[in-house]
């Protein structure tokens, strides 16, 4: 026997023996483990929504809102297949409710947001207050509150309401700190008008007696309208950044901060035939196309995106943003995380 051949057969025994007493050497997977650039199972992917619209009505025959709690269908990154994972930290899915349903109150330790999709007459409740959903808003459920969801319409009217659910149900699970907990009734008593958050909240003012104490917005809902306005006055009026067109960060109206805390959310513009240049980013990322039509170059792979379809763009991997028509897309990431512990970095590729 050879001495190399001698050395890796020690070396085997050797790795039998503390294999037993529930060790393993560093050094075997040193390199896998500290790796010179990120490295992630998540791939890039894109959700068409034309073909999978079909599915999701489809779920409203199957099963109701109030036997499924949520009628959701998950978002699972191809690289993430059986963990509900759309990024390794995030959940994303679609969610259905048809005229007349209710999904019934919950809460639970994971923070989640609402894009709304397609459709009009639904609402959603949070700890106390109801939010009417139009297409383009964005709803936040802060962790821990009552919230419940319904449609209006008549059972035999009105129309079905879609939106893309975002949560942090993986970050949550890597912790091991999620609790939920069913309210005894379908709905929660509303104890504030509509609209409640938005005039306390939403107008650059605040309540004179407010004292900041959550780390989540006190808004409730950030209505598409505003949103839109506020994107068409720059694009008009401000620069067209190279990267990333015009970008808005929703943010905490107490704080300045993020929105919510384990999650940020962005809306951005791009002006037709716009071709963005390439960046990367720790954060990885799932988009949604609200306007437009155009592609994302993402790695060496073109997706070509309309409204409604969803993308995600794993950590690292560089995007190229482009627009055919004039753009919407909102997305959202991980961010606060990262930037709570320093871990967040950014590349522009000129």
């Amino acid at each position: 026997m050879t001495t190399q051949a001698r050395n890796k057969a020690e070396r085997e025994a050797y790795y039998a023996r503390i294999d037993k007493k529930g060790m393993t050497p560093l050094w075997e997977s040193l390199h896998a483990l500290v790796p010179t650039q990120p490295t992630t199972d998540c791939r890039p992917a894109l959700w068409k929504y034309a073909a999978i619209r079909g599915d999701i009505m489809d779920s409203g025959s199957l099963i109701t809102a109030e036997e499924a709690v949520r009628r959701v269908l998950v978002l699972e990154n191809p690289g993430l297949r059986g963990l509900s994972s759309i990024t390794p930290t995030l959940y994303a899915g679609l969610q259905l409710i048809l005229p007349g349903e209710i999904a019934p109150s919950h809460r639970h330790v994971q923070s989640a947001l609402r894009f709304i999709v397609e459709g009009t007459g639904a609402y959603t409740s949070v700890d106390g207050e109801r939010t009417i959903m139009h297409p383009g808003d964005f709803i936040i459920t802060p962790s821990w509150t009552w919230h419940d969801h319904g449609n209006l319409a008549e059972a035999d009217g009105g129309e079905p309401v879609v939106w893309l659910d975002g949560l942090d149900i993986p970050f949550i699970r890597t912790l091991g700190t999620g609790f939920a907990e069913p309210y005894p009734e379908a709905e929660q008593p509303l104890t504030r008008a509509d609209g409640d958050s938005l005039a306390r909240y939403g107008y650059n003012m605040l309540p004179v007696s407010y004292e900041h104490t959550s780390k989540t917005s006190p808004l409730i809902n950030y209505p598409y309208d505003r949103t839109r306005e506020a994107l068409d006055h720059l694009q008009h009026h401000g620069e067209i950044d190279a990267w990333d067109g015009v970008k808005l960060r929703y943010v905490n109206p107490a704080t300045g901060g993020y929105a919510m805390p384990t999650m940020a959310t962005f809306m951005q513009y791009l002006p037709k035939d716009f071709r963005g240049k390439a960046q990367r980013s720790t954060d990885a990322t799932v988009y949604c196309a609200v306007e437009g039509r155009g592609h994302a170059v993402i790695g060496d792979a073109r997706y070509d995106f309309e409204p409604h379809d969803v993308f995600v763009v794993p950590s690292w991997q560089p995007v190229q943003l482009n627009a055919d028509e004039e753009t919407v897309l909102f997305s959202f990431s991980d961010r606060p995380i990262q930037q709570a512990l320093g871990l967040l970095r950014t590349q522009r590729i000129d």
